[in-house]
């Protein structure tokens, strides 16, 4: 969104790479059936409760601030998505999937069961929606896919596949499953490809990006 001037608010809405692949196909897969709000922009250390004008005048900073023009990358925008946390909630939940950063051989597998730390009362616990998995790069793996849950749009993301060019791809599950990619060319003569892969709490809003680095095996 962006403010053209400060009495008129205009709301420019635009598809993200993602959104466009999928139009793209044009076999109805393009369906959008939710959406989300976020505060990338705010900064609210800039709330200031001593301000000599009075209350009325807290958030003016917060307020004046400039809004972001819409742009495709979604590893760039959305990534403070707001939620609704229970009232008295006293810490943000945060996701651990128990890697800081994952190295995997060509052909070697992986599976990530994420857990939410600081969740309705709970010192850490499985979120009964899942999580949402996005690889930056979907190249760099042979397979990846999420488990554990069945509604329709998990199945469709979860059975989508990708052409093999330079896009994302996004699965759900309570579980991640990563197969690196067994193809050489891809490594163009250097000896690792780099991603990160994105996960995010479907019930809690928590996120947590690492890298995520394939190591060619010499044949």
């Amino acid at each position: 969104m962006g403010y053209l001037d400060n009495s008129i608010v205009t709301v420019d809405a635009i598809l993200t790479k993602k959104g466009r692949e999928l139009l793209a196909r044009g076999d109805g897969s393009f369906k959008i059936t939710q959406f989300a709000l976020s505060d990338d922009e705010v900064d609210y250390t800039l709330y200031n409760p001593t301000h000599p004008l009075g209350s009325a005048y807290y958030g003016q900073a917060i307020e004046n601030l400039p809004l972001l023009e819409a742009f495709p990358d979604e590893t760039q925008i959305m990534k403070y998505k707001l939620t609704t946390l229970p009232r008295g909630t006293a810490k943000l939940p945060i996701l651990d999937i128990g890697y800081s950063s994952i190295r995997l051989k060509q052909g070697a597998s992986l599976a990530i069961t994420p857990q939410t730390l600081n969740y309705l009362g709970s010192t850490q616990t499985f979120e009964a929606g899942g999580y949402v998995a996005t690889i930056a790069d979907a190249r760099v793996l042979q397979t990846f896919n999420g488990v554990g849950i069945n509604t329709p749009d998990a199945e469709r993301l979860n059975t989508t596949t990708t052409l093999g060019t330079n896009v994302s791809k996004t699965v759900i599950g309570t579980s991640i499953n990563l197969t690196a990619t067994t193809i050489n060319t891809l490594f163009a003569g250097q000896s690792t490809l780099q991603t990160t892969i994105t996960v995010i709490g479907r019930d809690s809003g928590a996120r947590v990006t690492v890298p995520i680095t394939i190591v060619k095996v010499n044949n």
